[in-house]
């Protein structure tokens, strides 16, 4: 499943789930459900620098939460993605890491890029006469 069908089916099921961003191994924003590339960016470098800080304390972070007065945001991380997403307050945080790691999960990882393959060099005539 692409990132934006996941999204859409993690708000439907999870309504206490505000603003979600999903990034890929190499950092950059593979879906959101925010409209402006600046929303996503902000949300993208914040999950970031959490999962960063985390990690110098405590190597091998696979989720956490960071509980405000206005909410939470959570960071959930599988292999080299994350997703990390903005809840109401006082959200139930169980239900919300399954329901990220679920989201997270049904993306599809594009596929590795395959490296061009070179063509063979075209016989000349005089090749392939002799052939």
């Amino acid at each position: 499943m692409d990132a934006a069908q996941a999204i859409a089916d993690l708000k439907e099921i999870s309504p206490q789930v505000r603003d979600v961003v999903v990034l890929g191994a190499d950092g950059g924003a593979v879906g959101s459900n925010l409209g402006e590339e600046r929303a996503v960016a902000r949300l993208a470098a914040g999950a970031s620098s959490l999962i960063e800080a985390a990690e110098a304390l405590r190597p091998g972070v696979a989720q956490l939460e960071a509980a405000t007065l206005a909410g939470s945001v959570f960071v959930v991380r599988d292999g080299e993605r994350l997703i990390a997403a903005t809840t109401t307050p006082e959200p139930t945080v169980g239900l919300v890491f399954y329901d990220l790691k679920t989201c997270l999960r049904s993306i599809d990882e594009p596929p590795p890029q395959k490296p061009a393959r070179k063509r063979a060099p075209a016989k000349s005539q005089a090749e392939d006469a002799a052939s």
